[in-house]
Order: C-alpha cells, then sequence, then structure tokens
C-alpha cells in the first residue's frame, strides 16, 4: 500500500526496518535502516531486470533484513514536477505493492545522485569504486531524507 510518510511510523512493525531504493534505469540502490528508524545505511546495488525478478530479489532482502516498509526515491524535476523516470518510480511501486503488503512512501530525490557523487570525488574515489558505491549511497541518501522528516514530525 502507498502511503504518505506521516502514516507510515503507524504501519510499521515494532522493530522493523526501512528499505530505501534508488531507482535507476540499470541498476537499484538499496540501502538499510536501524530499528530505531534514524540511521540509513548504504546495503546493496541490484542489476535493474524484469520486474519480476527485481520484485523477487527485494522479497528476499526484506525477508532476511526484517523490513517494515519501503522508502522510494521520487527523481522530480528541479521544478517539481513529475518526468518520465518519477512516473517509473510510481509504476514500479504501484507493480511492487500488488506483491507486498508493506507500506511503500516516496522521498524527493532530486540532487541525491548529485550528493553523493560529490561526496565521493571529494574523498577521492576512483571513478570505478564511484560506480560500485553510488547507487546504494544515494538510496541511504534517500533514506536518511525520510528518516529525518519522520523524526521531525515526531518533535512536533
Amino acid at each position: 500500500m502507498i502511503v504518505e510518510l506521516s502514516a507510515l511510523k503507524g504501519a510499521l512493525a515494532p522493530s522493523s526496518r526501512l528499505l530505501g531504493l534508488d531507482l535507476g534505469e540499470k541498476t537499484i540502490g538499496l540501502a538499510l535502516s536501524d530499528t530505531l528508524l534514524t540511521v540509513a545505511t548504504p546495503l546493496e546495488t541490484l542489476r535493474r531486470s524484469k520486474f519480476g525478478t527485481n520484485a523477487a530479489e527485494l522479497e528476499a532482502v526484506i525477508a532476511r533484513q526484517n523490513v517494515g516498509g519501503l522508502v522510494i526515491g521520487l527523481p522530480l524535476n528541479m521544478d517539481g514536477s513529475e518526468g518520465p523516470s518519477a512516473q517509473s518510480a510510481r509504476a514500479f511501486a504501484r507493480n511492487f505493492a500488488t506483491r507486498s503488503p508493506l507500506p511503500i512512501v516516496f522521498q524527493d530525490e532530486r540532487l541525491s545522485t548529485a550528493a553523493v557523487t560529490r561526496t565521493l570525488l571529494e574523498a577521492d574515489a576512483s571513478r570505478k569504486r564511484r560506480s560500485q558505491l553510488v547507487d546504494k549511497m544515494a538510496a541511504a541518501y534517500i533514506l536518511q531524507g525520510a528518516l529525518d522528516r519522520l523524526r521531525h514530525m515526531g518533535d512536533r
């Protein structure tokens, strides 16, 4: 089920984690939260293939890591409008929601890849190393943004 971030915490089982997804054209970056929903950690990168294959891979990660919800990066245009990439992310979420009862939220991912790439450049990572890390680190950036928003909602 696709929900708003404000409804996510109530839909999560106690001590479950969130899985962040950065849906690229060639890969899917994954990141995992801790059980307290405070810190996002890069997990792995999946090769993008047929939806059924990727969904089965995600289901295995969900089962293995006690995941209670998904945070999917929504690649909005800089003016906030939705282009083909955002429509593709929404379609992926709708399709996955038919296979899984987990709550799914979208998190604005504008500039996430650019921020992560800049960080890796500052760390003097080689081009090859950056290509290995950027997708799962972007997923962690997206997930951390959602975790921070969740925490601020709780502070009000």
